[in-house]
């Protein structure tokens, strides 16, 4: 299939969700795997927010917390992965919750997934600035030991973190691909660096394997047992985003084939590369964790100081985090506005007309770009108001996208998986039942927990303030629903016709002629 013809089959099946292909189509799977990776940038956020962990649970809550969040999201990406599949959208999973729900309750399921994904992306925008603004705090204190940071100073560095990547945004689009491929080259080089580095440095002083694999630590005030729970809430971060394929596939080629690839690859490649890391700093740690969550530097530079025994080396380690968090905040912030665009082309939002609306000389819905970019700076100033805000937004935006991706995957296992139409990517049946029970089983339990305070005894200050986040969402969205959305939203359009389906389907089978691995993965 050339690649005019691949095109016209891409616009036709996006035609056939009821949307006009108004968004270029320049991302090569190579640069949307970027724009995934440099999201979910799992070894950088994992090493960015150990401070969620070592208390909640120690090394053991760093290692085996990320592999239990690991199995678990991957088994929901790959069930997502057949909603892509099925339906290229940039809608994704209120789009996916209107195909298969049932026909009385379509609106209102539809609704209610569209406004969680979108808070949940806005708030995820936060937690690149957020980090960002916690390592340079870090690295003022490192050298000077009598400094006393205050909210207003890792407020400022988060607001010059959210300007430049809506900049980048806005005025760097056609250039976005070229971006995230420098993104996923910048982070693998770090990677690689920091570890062959740190555990040259440290060698051989290096902590026990006792230490990196089974050292518990409790210092939140709860329950040994919920404490490692509350843990898992830094795994949950440094591996959500993954949607992000959904709300960019109008911008790839090939969608249907290569989206479910990228979904799950980026899942498969941060578990991996976040476990390796994060072994690494433990055992170049010096094995003292106490020290380590104490230290005003904060955990990460606390730990690369630990290993170089400089603070000039630490620093400069440090770089490459501190720009992959830059690199994240520019590609969640491009994601946020995608989603906000696509949930108001479906009039799911207040001034839908003027949020949906796609610029002409810059190429992108830019009214969205700014709602995202300001309420980011809105959800910002809670950091000045309460010390567990940063808890309280990464909490939020880690419920609110798990909770999107479970309510497309519980509905069609209520309905016996037996609502999506033919599609390129399909689980085998027993598996497939499998990776849906445990990822919704997974959100049900972590949706509970990341409410919780994170440590006792609850104080205004220390509040998780995620719930009251919730609450305003709720408050918002249901006032939204009986002013205008029980009148007006009926739901993206779920009926293609005839015609499509079958040039759909025409085009999937002549790729998976091509394509042995595809060939396999195709139903009988």
């Amino acid at each position: 299939m050339t690649g005019n013809e691949q095109a016209t089959a891409d616009e036709l099946q996006l035609a056939a969700l009821g949307h006009k292909g108004e968004l270029q189509r320049n991302f090569s799977p190579l640069a949307m795997l970027g724009l995934a990776f440099a999201i979910l940038n799992s070894w950088t956020a994992l090493s960015s927010s150990l401070s969620l962990s070592l208390p909640s649970g120690g090394s053991t809550s760093v290692v085996w917390g990320l592999i239990t969040a690991g199995v678990c999201n991957l088994c929901l990406a790959a069930s997502l992965a057949e909603f892509l599949s099925a339906y290229p959208t940039a809608g994704g999973q209120y789009h996916w919750v209107a195909v298969i729900s049932w026909k009385r309750w379509v609106p209102l399921l539809s609704w209610i997934t569209g406004w969680i994904n979108v808070s949940g992306w806005i708030a995820l925008v936060a937690s690149g600035g957020l980090l960002g603004s916690q390592q340079i705090v870090g690295i003022i204190s490192l050298y000077n030991a009598d400094y006393m940071p205050q909210r207003w100073h890792q407020f400022l560095i988060y607001i010059a973190y959210t300007v430049a990547a809506f900049l980048i945004n806005a005025f760097m689009n056609n250039l976005l691909p070229y971006v995230n491929k420098a993104a996923i080259t910048w982070s693998i080089t770090g990677f690689v660096v920091i570890c062959i580095t740190v555990l040259a440095c440290a060698s051989p002083n290096y902590s026990s394997a006792q230490f990196v694999f089974a050292e518990f630590t409790n210092q939140t005030g709860w329950p040994d047992g919920i404490a490692w729970l509350l843990g898992l809430l830094q795994g949950g971060l440094g591996l959500t985003g993954y949607d992000a394929v959904a709300h960019m596939i109008e911008e790839i080629p090939n969608a249907s084939i290569e989206g479910p690839r990228i979904m799950i690859g980026c899942v498969a490649i941060g578990t991996f590369t976040g476990f390796v890391f994060l072994v690494i700093l433990l055992f170049v740690s010096g094995g003292d964790i106490e020290s380590i969550i104490s230290s005003t530097a904060g955990p990460l530079l606390q730990i690369l100081y630990n290993a170089t025994q400089n603070r000039a080396g630490a620093v400069c380690l440090l770089m490459f985090p501190l720009i992959c968090l830059l690199f994240a905040t520019t590609s969640i912030m491009t994601t946020s506005s995608r989603m906000t665009y696509a949930f108001a082309r479906d009039g799911g939002l207040p001034a839908s007309k003027y949020l949906a609306k796609v610029h002409g000389r810059l190429g992108q819905p830019l009214n969205s770009l700014l709602l995202t970019t300001i309420l980011t700076i809105i959800f910002g100033c809670i950091f000045l108001g309460s010390s567990s805000a940063f808890n309280a937004l990464i909490s939020a935006s880690v419920v609110a996208l798990a909770v999107s991706y479970a309510i497309p995957v519980a509905i069609n296992c209520l309905r016996g998986r037996r609502m999506l139409p033919p599609r390129a990517f399909v689980l085998p049946s027993a598996f497939a039942w499998f990776a849906n029970i445990l990822g919704v089983v997974y959100v049900i339990i972590t949706s509970v927990l990341f409410v919780f305070p994170p440590e006792l005894p609850v104080t205004g200050s220390n509040m998780n303030y995620c719930i009251v986040a919730f609450a305003i969402i709720i408050i918002i969205s249901t006032g939204q629903w009986f002013v205008d959305g029980r009148k007006n939203f009926t739901g993206p359009r779920t009926d293609m016709g005839l015609e499509v389906l079958e040039a759909v389907k025409s085009q999937q089978t002549e790729q998976q002629s091509r394509d042995p691995k595809l060939r396999a993965s195709a139903p009988n």
